[in-house]
């Protein structure tokens, strides 16, 4: 499991002084790119080299409790399972212990023709298949 910390900007936040629910696709967005990040992939270069990019294919969210300004949000990403093609992840927001945001992602491996692609069985190992 990948563990990034994010604090809450006055721009992140709505009317209300709470974290407007579209931010938090972008916080879990931001941890996904340091979870691969930290797994060794360089996604530019399996880009240049290999033409696979990653692509975010379905998400499912539930806002669980409010962020607010000011406040250090702890994302955890986890894979959940991994085929030839996709990349499933759970990524949750946390305040302490509590948490705020829950979202399962999946992501789909494509080639330079945005076509679906299988997973390079290196970095399929690498994500835990």
């Amino acid at each position: 499991m990948h563990e990034m910390t994010i604090r809450v900007y006055y721009e992140d936040t709505d009317l209300a002084g709470i974290v407007y629910y579209a931010n938090y696709l972008k916080f879990i967005e931001r941890a996904r790119t340091e979870f691969v990040r930290g797994l060794g992939i360089d996604q530019t270069r399996l880009k240049a080299e290999q033409g696979l990019v990653f692509a975010v294919r379905r998400i499912e969210a539930d806002y669980l409790a409010p962020a607010r300004f000011d406040d250090l949000l702890r994302i955890t990403t986890e894979p959940a399972r991994i085929t030839p093609a996709r990349i499933e992840l759970r990524q949750i927001a946390h305040r302490g212990k509590q948490p705020l945001f829950s979202a399962h992602v999946t992501l789909a491996c494509l080639n330079d023709q945005m076509r679906p692609a299988r997973l390079p069985a290196d970095l399929a190992a690498l994500m835990g298949s």
